[in-house]
């Protein structure tokens, strides 16, 4: 279970830019690549930990999360020295969690033996929908038997491990979904992400929607399948801890629950983000660029912001109300200084909580079902003073 009084932990994220191809509605930064020079790679994404362990030193990492891009397509020896020198900058929780995402097609699968070898012991695959005309349209490389196939194999070799699936797709029925999320729920280890689809801008999907060519589900629609995950995923054993997140007791993704809590982590490699002593740190997008200035100055950091006790008091309100547990009072003082009831509006939270959107818990706040539906209009209500 989770613990009452909520430890954010500390965390390391490595992120990967690469992958075989974009899809069409992914805004991460991720770029397309046939070859890359892994080891100019490793010793640059080596140098960049170095850089912000000297910044942190004391800090015991509960765990590192490889993400991308396509982290799988890492070389099994650049995770193993990425992760042996974490254990050697900083000092490590006897139970890290240490998870690296992947795609289900055959030959990711077949390297699964060799991630756990180098000391991968959490496994997330985006495998997005099991049906392959629906995989098509989200312009994924692997087809529904290989996403079964690769689930069989992570079982096999993982203690844990998880996977993604996007829902309100166009033409997505309340039948259609329960069938395939039936199907699903058979196949998790101990965690499921389902995330809605939503068509952001800079991505291939973005002009596509714009000019009408497909479709998404109305809000009702999207709105009763939504809660349709969370009911059925709670009926297997896999309530919802954040708002697309579904695990059972114990499975929770420490990494993002660092993130959700408020916890500091450092962030390496393009485009990477983090939070290291109250300040925010991001680290410059371009790959080839990212690669020369590590090279060059052991880093490549291309903005760094002090965080003031609102702003953090700002983000904690919005990752906290993400989550089941919501925002914990005395955690939120000691994380940022300030007393939640001086931050929040307190007439808004009134009319909030009379409206059925927000719930007192033992320890503070937190959104409910119907809140989660309208999350960002709730932080802005909340917000406003």
């Amino acid at each position: 279970m989770l613990p009452v009084t909520p430890s954010p932990g500390f965390g390391v994220y490595v992120h990967w830019p690469f992958c075989l191809s974009k899809c069409p509605y992914c805004d991460f930064n991720s770029h397309a690549a046939d070859t890359i020079d892994q080891d100019r790679w490793r010793r640059a994404l080596l140098a960049e930990l170095e850089h912000f362990a000297a910044r942190k030193p004391e800090a015991e990492v509960t765990s590192i999360f490889f993400g991308g891009g396509t982290p799988s397509l890492m070389a099994p020896a650049t995770i193993a020295a990425l992760i042996d020198r974490i254990h050697q900058l900083w000092h490590c929780d006897p139970l890290i969690e240490i998870t690296l995402e992947a795609n289900p097609s055959t030959v990711e699968a077949q390297r699964f033996r060799d991630f756990r070898a180098a000391g991968i012991n959490r496994l997330s695959l985006g495998v997005q929908a099991l049906n392959d005309a629906d995989l098509r349209f989200l312009g994924r490389r692997h087809d529904a038997g290989e996403a079964l196939a690769a689930l069989d194999v992570a079982a096999k070799t993982f203690d844990r491990f998880s996977f993604d699936l996007i829902y309100a797709r166009p033409g997505q029925t309340m039948a259609a979904w329960r069938a395939e999320l039936t199907q699903a729920l058979a196949l998790t280890g101990g965690h499921l992400s389902a995330y809605q689809l939503t068509i952001e801008e800079g991505t291939a999907f973005y002009p596509i929607h714009a000019r009408g060519e497909f479709q998404l589900p109305d809000e009702d629609l999207a709105a009763d399948l939504f809660a349709l995950t969370r009911c059925m995923a709670a009926e297997a054993g896999l309530p919802a801890y954040e708002i697309s997140n579904h695990a059972r007791p114990g499975q929770e993704s420490r990494h993002n629950l660092t993130y959700w809590r408020g916890g500091d982590y450092v962030g390496i490699g393009p485009g990477a983000h983090g939070r290291l002593n109250h300040r925010a740190t991001r680290q410059h997008r371009a790959p080839d660029v990212w690669l020369r200035r590590v090279e060059t100055h052991g880093h490549a950091c291309q903005g760094e912001e002090a965080l003031d006790a609102r702003t953090r008091a700002e983000e904690l309100v919005m990752m906290g109300l993400r989550l089941n547990e919501g925002i914990h009072a005395d955690h939120f003082r000691d994380q940022c200084g300030l007393d939640l009831w001086q931050v929040i509006d307190v007439q808004a939270h009134a009319h909030l909580e009379q409206d059925g959107l927000l719930r007192r818990t033992a320890h503070g706040i937190a959104a409910t079902e119907a809140g989660l539906l309208v999350l960002n209009s709730l932080t802005g209500a909340l917000l406003r003073a």
